[in-house]
């Protein structure tokens, strides 16, 4: 989302917090709870509805004081915001055992999400229908990407080929990119770049559990 010159600066945690937001008000319409308070869509996400309330009004006026959100009606707002108000098509480069895995995950769907492309290298995928992606060579990337008008892919390839495939992505016209391999990025300032090392994070908490324990 880009910001125009005076408008105050949107914390990365709150735009974050707005994906969790959003994903409690669509389990709450599914259980038909057509209005709702701040305090129950933040009931089980460990942020406080005074943090709710700030991180809506970034964006401006939501609801009523002493009547609640349309749960609807915000669920559309949120979708806006964050740009899934239409498809968002996703390119998946590295059809391993996670890429794999964001393949078959269903869940992408109830945010309008798509993964509609995948690359590999490996001349025993190419070719293949995983899902209902057709696995393409690594090298139609720069073709297929365009072609698409896809603008963010996952990215889950051994470290060794991260930064080459992460140029290959910039030069097709991605702007976002969630890097699932062990190694950083160097691209042009335009590329946003979401490093997921898991390894770290569980390296923290088994610290975090370590201290506990003491």
């Amino acid at each position: 989302m880009t910001q125009s010159k005076g408008e105050p600066r949107i914390p990365t945690e709150t735009i974050k917090r707005l994906g969790l937001y959003l994903r409690r008000l669509r389990r709450l319409l599914t259980s038909s709870v057509e209005t709702v308070s701040s305090e129950e869509i933040t009931r089980y996400l460990d942020i406080s509805s005074h943090q709710f309330r700030k991180d809506l009004s970034y964006f401006g006026p939501f609801g009523r004081r002493g009547v609640g959100y349309k749960t609807d009606q915000l669920i559309v707002q949120l979708e806006k915001i964050l740009g899934l108000d239409s498809e968002c098509p996703i390119a998946l480069v590295g059809v391993g055992k996670l890429g794999s895995a964001f393949l078959a995950y269903t869940g992408f769907s109830n945010f309008n999400i798509r993964i509609v492309a995948a690359f590999d290298n490996d001349i025993t995928k190419i070719g293949k229908n995983w899902e209902g992606i057709r696995i393409e060579d690594l090298s139609r990337l720069e073709t297929i990407v365009p072609e698409l008008k896809i603008k963010l892919a996952v990215l889950t390839v051994p470290a060794e080929y991260a930064q080459e495939v992460g140029i290959q992505l910039a030069k097709s016209g991605v702007k976002g990119i969630l890097n699932f391999a062990p190694a950083n990025l160097n691209l042009p300032g335009e590329v946003l770049v979401i490093n997921v090392d898991m390894a770290a994070e569980l390296m923290a908490l088994a610290y975090l559990v370590q201290k506990l324990d003491r």
